[in-house]
């Protein structure tokens, strides 16, 4: 069955309408509480709470703290913290489910709500169907809101987990590190983690002000970070997006490298330890064809999942690997977390940096197929394979690419846009591709 509230990564929206309007906020809170504790008999049940910096995270999380205490459950809040701190601390902590407050990598104006399970995973579609279901069919007039004060206890457990997963034997004396905390949730975490392991941090965007979350800045626009990098002479860039789930980096030579990369480097360090296990990595659909052919000549496979990282953590599970992640920058290491931790993949990238030198060398050999993205705003999202114009064009790009290419169709989980991405050894081709399938959608569907 088709979820109406609930995208490939939790409810998004505008803050004061539908499904972020006050009345389906506390109806979420009160599901998710009903579903923790079913009756009155039931064992006490508690919440974390987390948000990024957006203006609107403070009211969302009251309404939903007061939705939770109609159902019998209470809220703690750990105040302005990434999303996997808050999977992190639910996980390894005495919370019942985790909820984080935020629209990742949107503009400040959007918002959104994520759900965490007591493992620190993302609840499985068929819990959210139940959740929604809840949510939808209730005609309850919310409570009061709530207000939540946060504990400083939950960040400095948040960093000491941080701390004690740093790659053995580095050390991050003397290294310079230039943040981008895209104004976002680690505009003080970040610096503080690598400060405190003793590297010298120019922290930059770490200044929010509720409505410049990723404005310019973060893991969506690099350049500045690029710049910095380069006239800091520092050995690392990390550029987070809004909520830190992702990281991507800039080596000393100001050279951008996305999450295919930094795979790469971390696949090769842990086949150098025999700590890959089950011998692949693990990525997405989207993953470029360079990566897939610098791993088979190394003796490892790329397996690929949909696009999503819950998707990626679904395929690790099920085979036994524990490296995954996707070109965006969200990575997995399964041994530590049980999402995306772009403070976890900074530290572990920062640190092998230490031992093993330049991050440029690190993914030597590395060849990135020219790629492109197209973005088809739709006015519906039937099933690509029905719309004969579409089934037509595409077929004949496969024809005309072979083996030396790729596409990938696929819908928005949280927008009404069909995506066209088209990879292949020449930019001719892939321009002219990618032209000719998003006309096809377009004129199919177009919004």
């Amino acid at each position: 069955m088709a979820k109406q509230l609930f995208g490939t990564d939790g409810i998004r929206g505008v803050p004061g309408k539908f499904p972020l309007d006050d009345g389906t906020l506390f109806r979420v809170g009160r599901a998710l509480g009903k579903f923790l504790r079913p009756s009155e008999i039931a064992p006490a049940a508690a919440v974390l709470i987390g948000m990024d910096t957006r203006e609107s995270g403070a009211h969302i999380a009251g309404e939903i703290a007061a939705g939770l205490a109609a159902a019998g459950v209470s809220a703690a809040s750990a105040g302005v913290i990434t999303t996997p701190g808050v999977a992190c601390l639910v996980q390894h902590g005495k919370f019942s489910a985790g909820i984080v407050i935020s629209a990742s990598h949107n503009p400040y104006h959007d918002n959104g709500i994520k759900l965490f399970a007591a493992s620190g995973m993302k609840f499985p579609d068929e819990i959210e169907e139940k959740l929604e279901a809840e949510i939808l069919s209730a005609e309850i007039e919310p409570a009061e809101a709530l207000w939540l004060e946060a504990d400083p206890a939950l960040d400095a457990a948040y960093l000491d987990f941080l701390r004690a997963r740093v790659l053995p034997g580095a050390s991050f004396a003397g290294m310079k590190m230039v943040l981008d905390c895209a104004n976002g949730a680690a505009y003080r975490l970040g610096p503080e983690l690598f400060k405190s392991l003793g590297a010298s941090v120019v922290a930059i965007n770490n200044t929010p002000d509720g409505r410049n979350i990723n404005t310019e800045c973060g893991s969506l626009h690099p350049e500045k970070l690029q710049q910095r990098v380069i006239s800091e002479r520092a050995a690392l860039g990390v550029a987070f997006d809004g909520d830190a789930d992702r990281a991507l980096f800039v080596s000393a030579s100001g050279k951008l490298v996305d999450g295919d990369g930094i795979l790469l480097a971390m696949a090769r360090y842990l086949k150098s330890k025999g700590q890959l296990k089950c011998g692949r990595v693990v990525s997405t659909t989207m993953a470029n064809l360079g990566l897939e052919r610098v791993l088979e000549a190394e003796g490892l496979r790329l397996a690929r999942a949909d696009v999503g990282d819950r998707y990626v953590l679904e395929e690790m599970i099920r085979s036994g690997c524990t490296l995954g992640g996707e070109q965006s920058g969200h990575i997995i290491f399964l041994d530590d977390a049980t999402t995306g931790d772009g403070l976890l993949t900074a530290a572990k990238i920062a640190s092998l940096v230490a031992l093993r030198g330049p991050l440029d060398e690190l993914i030597a050999g590395l060849k990135i197929f020219p790629q492109t993205i197209r973005n088809v705003k739709v006015r519906s999202k039937p099933p690509l394979s029905e719309i004969p114009e579409v089934v037509q064009t595409l077929a004949e790009a496969n024809r005309a690419l072979g083996n030396s290419g790729r596409v990938v169709l696929r819908y928005s989980g949280t927008e009404p846009k069909a995506r066209v991405m088209v990879e292949a050894e020449r930019a001719e081709d892939v321009e002219r591709w990618a032209a000719a399938i998003a006309g096809a959608i377009q004129a199919a569907l177009g919004a």
